[in-house]
């Protein structure tokens, strides 16, 4: 049996938006440790308390804090990206990984 977890979006509007990406960050850590397979983080631009837009930089902070646990864009909102920049941050990623970067792509909310 595998275990993930998508980290939903939500933090506490008026919270320290830094403060809420380190624990964000630190969860990963601990999924890590606990032998957890993978992790899902999305993109989302709404303001206040969904405040992750770039789900790449955060997966390349998170991979830098663990060894073994997949990091998997849950999602990239497409129709705000051109395809080819897509790919090459996500071919970057692999590499930065080693192998430990998922792809997830989906349409967006209007």
């Amino acid at each position: 049996m595998k275990f993930g977890i998508f980290m939903a979006p939500f933090h506490w509007k008026g919270e320290n938006p830094t403060l809420s990406l380190e624990r964000d960050l630190e969860i990963i850590q601990w999924l890590d440790q606990l032998g957890y397979d993978e992790a899902w983080i999305g993109e989302h631009h709404s303001a206040g308390w969904e405040i992750i837009a770039s789900p790449e930089v955060f997966i390349a902070t998170a991979a830098e804090r663990t060894r073994n646990i997949k990091l998997g864009t849950g999602v990239i909102s497409l129709p705000y990206h051109h395809p080819m920049m897509v790919a090459n941050r996500m071919v970057l990623l692999d590499h930065l990984t080693r192998g430990r970067v998922m792809l997830g792509v989906g349409p967006a909310r209007s």
